[in-house]
């Protein structure tokens, strides 16, 4: 497997699936239909009908905190954009530029590396995204 497809593929899907959740869904659902409409177009409809369904379920799990049911939703895109882009060499730098649209700083798909120490009484609160903490 070429490794520019398997990290494109990668990165798709974790974008993807982070997106999902945020303000900019109408965008990447709208650019991904028609990144697939394009190259797919026999697919398109059956993918934006995957994308409101992975978007559901996005949202749930987030709610339940199920990075189970994250990850495998990131492999089932990861996937689906895979098997797109080795069908479809020209799909490589239309997905490459809706990426960059979607996510220009590539926050979206960064790895977050978090440590932390404690001793006696300390508490150490640490997250990668939104953190709501309420003490009493």
């Amino acid at each position: 497997m070429d490794p520019e497809v398997t990290s494109l593929a990668q990165s798709a899907g974790t974008t993807l699936i982070t997106l999902m959740a945020t303000d900019a869904w109408h965008r990447t659902r709208d650019g991904l239909t028609q990144l697939w409409r394009r190259m797919q177009p026999e697919r398109a409809e059956t993918v934006a009908a995957e994308l409101e369904a992975g978007r559901e379920d996005v949202l749930a799990a987030m709610v339940a905190n199920d990075q189970e049911t994250l990850n495998e939703l990131r492999l089932q895109w990861q996937g689906l954009v895979r098997r797109l882009i080795v069908a479809r060499p020209a799909a490589v730098g239309e997905l490459r530029a809706l990426l960059a649209e979607l996510d220009p700083d590539g926050t979206a798909c960064r790895p977050v590396t978090q440590r932390a120490t404690a001793s006696g009484h300390a508490r150490v609160y640490q997250a990668g995204r939104d953190q709501h903490i309420s003490e009493r």
